[in-house]
């Protein structure tokens, strides 16, 4: 029984002996990097044969169509639903009246505490638009900082859907983005339209905003999107461009190059978050019940107050159960 003992303690050392042994042999060897770069620089330019994925495909088309539906019903409820915008800084209220809490950080955030001075919103207010340089290829060189020019700037959105395979006409991929002149009289009465019908509208504009968020969150696990740290910049590609375009101050050390990191939905598609009037709130909102009021997306706020059913996930959010202010 001793001598079974011995040999198998001697066969687990030899194992163990050896696997070292073999370890550092197979470390003191090096690699060739002149013989492996050709190998390397092929696999690089053939994977791009594997672009664009088939099955993705219907998924971009469906968030080049839920795009267009989002931005026409917002539109469309511009002219029915007031939305007020400071004139210094990106805060946005949407109903009859503005707040009255003092949340203005001024421009460049140079003051705090201030009241906000509101004016008319347009479909940029709600719709933050995020724009990215439009590639030739989805694998090509980066693009330096004398290229900047020579690239098209297309929403970023309808970029990652592109380099999916969706096949997008030119008058929806370069269209400027600057759309508010066509909500420019956003008047504060409420379009001939019937409440039945505005309620479709909302509900249609509510989801097809759903479908779309949902959309790109599977097209970014699959296609590589990447945003700056410092900034909102966005590039979709495998790595970002070399244009110095970071504006941040603070990181002037950095000569104006973007840091560049994984980019997420809220990056391609930005929710602008707005203050949510609960039925039991008072009609204009006050510093003293700032702690208790609760929040919303501006589209599901707007959709919201058309008519249209919230899901369930952004209950938390607004405080739909939650307590009202204080009376003072």
């Amino acid at each position: 029984m001793a001598s079974l003992g011995r040999r198998a303690g001697s066969y687990i050392c030899s194992e163990l002996c050896g696997s070292v042994l073999n370890q550092r042999r197979y470390s003191s060897l090096r690699v060739d990097w002149k013989q492996l770069r050709p190998m390397i620089l092929k696999r690089i330019k053939s994977r791009s044969k594997e672009y664009p994925i088939k099955r993705m495909i219907p998924v971009a088309e469906e968030v080049v169509r839920a795009r267009e539906i989002v931005t026409e019903g917002v539109s469309t409820l511009l002219n029915v639903v007031p939305v007020h915008s400071c004139k210094f800084c990106p805060e946005v209220h949407i109903g009859a009246t503005g707040h009255e809490m003092k949340t203005c950080h001024g421009f460049k955030r140079m003051i705090k505490d201030r009241p906000h001075k509101w004016g008319p919103g347009n479909l940029n207010d709600i719709l933050v638009p995020a724009q990215a340089f439009h590639l030739k290829e989805m694998f090509q060189d980066e693009i330096k900082h004398d290229q900047r020019f020579d690239f098209a700037r297309v929403p970023a959105v309808l970029e990652l859907c592109h380099q999916a395979g969706a096949d997008i006409p030119d008058e929806i991929l370069y269209r400027s983005e600057q759309l508010s002149t066509a909500v420019r009289g956003n008047s504060q009465q409420p379009a001939p339209i019937l409440p039945d019908q505005l309620r479709y509208i909302g509900q249609r504009t509510l989801d097809a905003w759903e479908s779309l968020r949902l959309g790109v969150t599977k097209l970014l696990l699959v296609y590589p999107s990447k945003v700056c740290e410092h900034c909102s910049e966005v590039h979709v590609g495998p790595s970002g461009h070399k244009a110095r375009m970071c504006g941040v101050f603070k990181f002037e050390g950095w000569k104006g190059m973007h840091k560049w990191k994984k980019a997420g939905v809220d990056d391609l598609v930005p929710q602008k978050i707005v203050w949510h009037r609960r039925p039991h709130d008072p009609p204009v909102f006050v510093d003293g019940g700032r702690d208790y009021y609760g929040h919303a997306p501006a589209v599901i706020e707007l959709c919201m107050q058309v008519g249209a059913r919230v899901p369930p996930k952004y209950h938390c959010m607004m405080k739909t159960h939650g307590l009202a202010p204080p009376v003072q």
